[in-house]
This record gives structure tokens, sequence and C-alpha cells, in this order.
């Protein structure tokens, strides 16, 4: 049989950048399942498609048998002389589908198997492609809110999902807006892989800070530790093994330039650059930056908890509005801060 569509097959390659293969092997399938209705016996069913040249035939293949017992793939001689009459007990016969059904199956029945097969295809390709991205920081175009206030996203032409708890305290987008997040997860589903990315994740802040800071990127400086409260206060915790870097000048940047950037692109968060130190009482006082600590004390190694000292003047910077600061100190180094009015 003549089918003319080998330029639809590549219109929906071009237009869904899967392989013409990929969309041929999808045909077929569909061939071989809508064909059945005329195969009733689980006959194995033999497909020929050359749509470069526009040729198709499916057949199945039978035994000419006297007394046929396995219908799948024998057939009587009375049976076969009405296909073929020349043919002989023991000969194989080829049984096609006649032309009308191969047209109907190709147009109708066929058509809703190719588009999930190339489905199918396109979803793999998605996977394949953000899965490895995952970490990374990708920059899409907001689309469109779902009830619940998600976002959906743009990135090469895929459709992102910006979960409303991942995303800063009080920030507001419009359609049409240009927006940053990192890839957390690439999840397989059932409806194909959901991408999801986050702006509120210590990955974003951690990736901003590599994208910005040469010493970062190129490893002079290192990320121990990253504590958050999304769009208020962010504690970093760096060191160096390069003797003439000042991580955290470094990373400030000339009159904070660094540093102002990226808070720009946090809605303002603030964000505390600490040197890690692995001697827990002067890792939190740096780690109670902004306020400056008089003295800090271990009140119980086993359970790790400590008591900072400060002057009444730097007792609420220590503790933070609602008590951030302290919570994030507490976070960053892995004991319980206690703060005491000097």
């Amino acid at each position: 049989m003549k089918v003319n569509v080998w330029n639809t097959i590549l219109q929906l390659s071009k237009e869904r950048g899967v392989e013409t293969n990929v969309i041929v092997n999808a045909i077929e399938e569909s061939l071989r399942v809508a064909s059945s209705k005329y195969f009733t016996h689980n006959e194995k069913v033999n497909i020929s498609f050359l749509p470069e040249k526009g040729e198709l035939r499916v057949y199945a293949v039978k035994k000419i048998s006297k007394n046929p017992e396995n219908l799948a793939t024998e057939i009587s001689l009375e049976d076969a002389k009405e296909i073929n009459g020349s043919k002989n007990i023991g000969n194989n016969i080829e049984i096609d589908l006649p032309s009308d059904m191969l047209g109907r199956i190709a147009a109708q029945a066929a058509k809703q198997v190719i588009f999930q097969k190339v489905r199918d295809a396109e979803q793999e390709k998605i996977y394949d492609l953000f899965a490895p991205l995952t970490g990374h920081i990708v920059t899409g175009v907001l689309r469109r809110y779902e009830p619940n206030e998600n976002m959906i996203l743009e990135v090469n032409k895929t459709e992102v999902l910006l979960p409303s708890r991942e995303k800063l305290m009080n920030e507001e987008f419009k359609r049409g807006d240009r927006v940053k997040a990192v890839i957390i997860q690439v999840l397989k589903e059932n409806k194909g892989p959901q991408v999801i990315v986050s702006r509120a994740d210590s990955k974003f802040l951690a990736k901003l800070l590599e994208i910005e800071i040469p010493e970062i990127a190129n490893g002079s400086i290192e990320i121990v530790n990253i504590v958050r409260q999304p769009g208020e206060r962010a504690k970093v915790a760096v060191l160096t093994k390069e003797k003439d870097i000042d991580p955290i000048g470094a990373c400030i940047g000339v009159k904070g330039n660094r540093i102002m950037a990226i808070s720009q692109e946090l809605q303002g968060e603030k964000i505390d650059i600490i040197e890690w130190s692995e001697n827990p009482t002067s890792y939190a006082k740096a780690a109670l930056s902004p306020a400056k600590v008089e003295k800090v004390f271990i009140l119980d190694k086993k359970d790790k908890v400590m008591q900072a000292v400060v002057s009444k003047d730097q007792l609420s910077l220590a503790i933070g509005k609602k008590g951030t600061n302290v919570r994030l100190a507490s976070r960053l180094i892995g004991w319980k801060i206690e703060i005491k009015e000097e």
C-alpha cells in the first residue's frame, strides 16, 4: 500500500525535537496494536514500512495445515485457498491486512498511539536534559500561576515548577518576568518528568556565590555550610587553605559589591559571611555576627550547649528579629547557643 506520511514524520520530528526513527517505530507499534482487530488469534504481525518510499505492508505468515491446531501460526487449506488458490498443504502463506482496514488504521487508530509514543520520547528527552542539571541555576519566564500560588516557568521550551514554598518571603512576580532558580529535583512521573526549582533552597545561594565570586568558583575558597531564613537572613561558613586570601573579604568584595549583588537577587536577604573554625567557641562567636560577642562558654559538651555573653547594646542584635540570628547561628555550628547579657 502506498502512503504519504514522510513529510508528516519530518514535520513532527522538527516540531517536537524527536528523532525520525522514534516516530517510525511508534507508527509500527501502533499498526501492530491496531491490527489485532483483524488478526484475532495472537498472530505474529510483520510490518514492512518504508516511509521515505511511501511503502507500507502489514501481514502475518501462517503454515497451511490439514487440521490446524495453533491458529496463530497455522491455517486450513480451505481458508488458504480463499486467500490464494494456488497454495498446498505444508506451504506458507502471507496474509495481508486488507488495504481498506490498513488505511483506516493508519489514519485513525494509529494516531493516538503515535502521539503517545512521541510524547513519551519527548518526556524522556526532558528528563535526560534536566536530570544532569540538578543543583544548577536556570532562568525561566513566568508563564502562569496555579491556584495554589505555584509558579510555572518556561525553561528551554519546557515547563518547570516553582512551588510557592520555594519562593522567598513576600516576593512577587508578574507573567513574563524572568526568574532565576536552582533545580532541586527532576522526578519521573506517569505524566512525564517534573522539574522542580527553588529560590529558597541553600543550593540557590551557594550557586549565586559561585557565580559572583571567582575564588569560590576556582576552589580557592570552600563553602563549608549554609543556613537560611529565605528572604530574611543567611549565614555562610567559608574557609581557605590559601594564606594570601582573606575569605571574608573576597566574598564581600570591594565596598561590599559582590555580596550586595547576591543580596539584591534575594530580595534584600542579609548574608553573613563567617570564617569556619574547628574551635566550637570561636566558630560560635563568629556565627553570631553581626553582633559583637564578649565571651562564649561551653555549658554541656555532650548535648552541645554553649552560652554567649554579650553587652546590653548587642543583646537584640545577637538574638535577631524573632530570634532569627541566634537560631541560624545554632544551626550553622550544630550547637545550641544561649544568649546572656553581660
